[in-house]
């Protein structure tokens, strides 16, 4: 797709310039980095150099890669937050993939899931909402997210095989989502190596992973809008066009006065609302120029 800017906003240069001097001001280096790499020419390399300060000696990530975990050791979900970077650079022959993966064989469940959150957050300064139990199950996020991204890669990787198996066996007994389960859920069919058996999982889960789906443009508060769970084309699609583009509309005109785009859940510490916006100012620009509305 060519890139359609409104003929009565700002051009597609002046959303980056925007974005790369909230970015300058607010951005953590490795937004600002991943900005430069994607947008004006700058190095790969510098993007993973920077991505591998955030992993563990076990190989799992921590040290507030994912904003909302501020401790230093490692927990499942950042794992997920560095397999979207790497992925974004087609980079999962990085030394950083099966470190990573290391680390998720040795916090998997028994049935092949890797927990939500492990029980050491407690004693890390969080987000509210990272609670763990003393034996916390396997879960659909990150497990989903980060099988289907080894997936498209081509991973094969050992502990990918239990994982695959635990998303089937869990997409299997579902009827209902929660909005990250069905993003993760997507993430999963979208590239599980068995075509026929996701594409007819997809058709069976259409309806309860469409009804997570918050559709009025305008919603606010901690809402899941279509281009969350499709920020760039899908190979198994749940919206039509015509919505998507009403969402383009809006994802264009949240861009804030100073550049940036905001979170919209719960900032509950000062620090995170700039961290979180500079990651997601990358993103919107990435939705941006995937469906057409900036340069490719």
């Amino acid at each position: 797709m060519t890139a359609r800017p409104s003929p009565e906003g700002p051009t597609a240069m002046d959303v980056l310039d925007r974005a790369e001097h909230y970015l300058h001001h607010h951005g953590r280096l490795i937004d600002r980095l991943r900005f430069e790499a994607l947008f004006r020419d700058g190095s790969r390399s510098r993007v993973l150099n920077a991505l591998r300060c955030y992993q563990n000696a076990d190989g799992g990530f921590g040290h507030a890669l994912e904003p909302d975990l501020r401790g230093s050791g490692s927990q499942p979900e950042p794992v997920e937050a560095a397999f979207w970077i790497l992925d974004e650079f087609d980079a999962f022959d990085s030394p950083m993939v099966p470190a990573a993966c290391a680390f998720l064989s040795s916090v998997s469940t028994a049935d092949g899931g890797v927990p939500f959150v492990l029980p050491t957050v407690r004693d890390t300064p969080r987000a509210p909402w990272w609670e763990s139990g003393d034996d916390p199950p396997g879960h659909l996020v990150p497990t989903a997210s980060v099988a289907g991204l080894l997936h498209k890669h081509g991973s094969a990787h050992p502990w990918l095989a239990a994982a695959t198996d635990f998303c089937w066996s869990r997409l299997g007994a579902r009827t209902e989502f929660e909005p990250y389960e069905a993003r993760a859920a997507l993430t999963f069919l979208g590239w599980a190596p068995d075509r026929e058996r996701a594409e007819a999982e997809f058709a069976r889960l259409r309806d309860a992973l469409l009804a997570t789906v918050t559709f009025d443009p305008d919603a606010t508060g901690p809402v899941h809008l279509p281009l969350d769970f499709a920020p760039e084309p899908s190979r198994l699609p749940l919206f039509t066009q015509d919505v998507l583009d009403a969402h383009l509309d809006a994802l264009e005109a949240a861009q804030s006065p100073d550049g940036g785009w905001r979170a919209n859940w719960l900032i509950w510490t000062p620090l995170v609302e700039h961290e979180w916006g500079g990651h997601l100012t990358v993103e919107r620009l990435k939705t941006l120029r995937a469906y057409g509305r900036l340069p490719g």
